[in-house]
């Protein structure tokens, strides 16, 4: 195996590097600087040894995105202990069950969760601690109460005149397989696993980063955290290797609707954007769309003279709806529109899109913009390899199985999963299918247990159906199911557009039904849909904005 360096020791070097630089900011609330950062989580530490935590005990973290949080998370690594990260969108049973689960000893809590949990699902439990003050919420032990009513003052003792760069001394992981957190998944199909991420996989990731982002990111470049930070997604890329590169963090820590987050691509101007299609699609279709798909913008871009300066013209708007400041956006976490990425392609806009698992913390698959296939989630990423089990992988879909430095150690307390994930030689098999074409350009189909059969034995990946219904009139999105071999699609219209309009439930059962005669003259006669049923509420999802398949089928 590689050298490894200590991931703690890189989060040590960047905040003395960057001791009076802006780190973390709650947009339109506080800014830390790394001095502060690295204050706070002193008083984090004397608060652990304190109150008796050891090295390798568990300590969770739930609630919405913050500096706050951050600075937990962060001082939770750089004692020793193993971070526990929780959606905060995740319901009280299931906060309870993980904590429970993965013996966590304390818990920071956010105070909308505080509220809603119920310490006494939490028998060993030995401490709530508030995200926002780190006030105690429950206190089980007379350390924990004492250690907490005399921070300031043990902080005081501990460093008489002033805390000084000097006195930045990090624990550094004994082994790069030494467990760094456990990562309950959200998934779409019940509850979670907990998977062990070893501190290799988090500097592997920090790694893949440098060579991806090169220098285009440099201390002081500002980012947007928009996804949970509980989700290995948003930790490797919105925060983690940032952090380590001396960058300003902003959390969007409100409800991240299309408006705030266009807000504050404005009034920031991130150097690069990390998001799940859904965020960029709505974007695109709200904001972009409108202005281009009018009767003039159509007749200009059929002009070849000046087609080429039209599609300029167009890419530099899009560029302003994002900021304007970005060297490229990464989109991944789910299937990516086709209608979108195809715009987004001939417009010659700088995006990619990158493919990953929670057990690879996350990245599997990423291609730079410059040189990415559309339709394709990239080539396998540094310190990985990718291959596609299947006879042939260029044409008939396999499993896509990967190992490298990224892969988990396992599943929390679950053995039987793990082997059943990672094979003798080090495989992981992710779950989704996939082909591979000679230059290695990973193509996904969908998940294998989405996987349909017709009633001769044909395949059928209902996200390719899908993909092409969402892109439909007045189709805001789909899940495609079968019903007594026949296949039905499920459909959440765009009920503000419809309104606008004047449609009545009727009308738009008649524009869902020319929808699916459009759709089935692009299908095989396998694949053809029977009938559309109206969905008038959102589909529910995961925090990664994934449907969760499971509730309707």
């Amino acid at each position: 195996m590689k050298e490894i360096p200590s991931y703690n020791k890189l989060i040590e070097q960047s905040i003395i590097d960057h001791w009076d630089m802006d780190a973390l900011t709650d947009y339109k609330g506080q800014t830390l600087q790394y001095h502060d950062v690295a204050r706070k989580i002193e008083k984090v530490h004397i608060l652990f040894e304190n109150s008796g935590v050891q090295r390798g005990d568990k300590i969770a973290l739930c609630g919405r995105n913050s500096s706050q949080w951050t600075v937990a998370f962060l001082a939770t690594l750089t004692y020793g202990a193993v971070a526990v990260p929780i959606l905060h969108e995740f319901t009280p049973d299931q906060i309870h069950n993980i904590v429970n689960h993965s013996d966590a000893k304390l818990l920071f809590a956010g105070d909308h969760v505080s509220g809603s949990i119920d310490p006494g699902q939490m028998p060993n439990l030995e401490g709530i601690i508030r995200n926002t003050d780190y006030s105690l919420v429950l206190s089980r032990t007379d350390k924990l109460t004492y250690a907490r009513e005399h921070l300031n003052e043990l902080y005081g003792k501990k460093f008489p005149k002033y805390f000084r760069k000097e006195h930045v001394h990090y624990y550094h992981e004994q082994s790069p397989d030494e467990m760094a957190l456990i990562n309950y998944t959200s998934g779409t199909t019940g509850f979670s696993k907990g998977v062990m991420i070893p501190y290799r996989a988090m500097w592997s990731n920090y790694d893949f980063a440098c060579s991806a982002m090169g220098n285009n990111l440099k201390p002081g470049s500002s980012v947007i955290s928009i996804l949970p930070m509980a989700h290995m997604y948003s930790m490797a890329f919105e925060f983690s290797y940032e952090f380590i590169r001396g960058c300003h963090v902003f959390y969007l820590n409100r409800v991240p609707s299309p408006a705030i987050i266009a807000q504050a691509f404005a009034d920031i101007k991130p150097s690069v954007i990390i998001a799940v299609p859904l965020v960029i699609e709505k974007i695109i279709r709200k904001k972009v769309f409108p202005k281009i798909q009018t009767p003039r913008m159509r007749l200009l871009l059929q002009i070849p003279v000046i087609e080429q300066k039209v599609r300029d013209t167009i890419c530099q708007e899009v560029k302003k709806a994002f900021g304007g400041n970005f060297f490229e956006i990464i989109i991944g976490g789910a299937a990516f529109n086709q209608e979108v990425e195809q715009f987004l392609h001939r417009i010659n806009f700088p995006y990619t899109v990158g493919y990953g698992a929670t057990e690879c913390a996350p990245i599997i698959c990423y291609e730079d913009w410059r040189s990415f296939v559309p339709g394709s989630c990239g080539k396998a990423a540094k310190n990985m390899q990718v291959r596609i089990d299947s006879p042939d992988p260029e044409t008939i879909p396999g499993e896509i199985l990967t190992r490298g430095l990224n892969v988990m150690l396992g599943y929390y307390k679950n053995e039987k999963a793990t082997r059943e994930t990672i094979d003798e030689q080090g495989w992981y098999h992710t779950g989704d299918l996939g082909t591979m074409d000679e230059d290695g350009n990973v193509f996904i189909n969908g998940r294998s247990k989405n996987l349909l059969l017709s009633a001769n034995g044909q395949n059928i990946y209902p996200e390719e159906i899908e993909d092409k219904l969402n892109s439909m009139t007045l189709v805001v999105e789909s899940i495609v199911v079968q019903r007594d071999s026949r296949l039905v699609a499920l459909v959440h219209p765009d009920l503000d557009e419809a309104e606008k309009l004047g449609f009545t439930m009727e009308d738009l059962e008649g524009v869902m039904e020319q929808n699916r005669n459009g759709l089935n003259q692009t299908l095989p006669a396998y694949e053809k849909i029977s009938e559309i049923v109206i969905h008038k509420q959102e589909f529910a999802k995961t925090p990664k904005k994934s449907i969760k398949r499971y509730l309707y089928t």
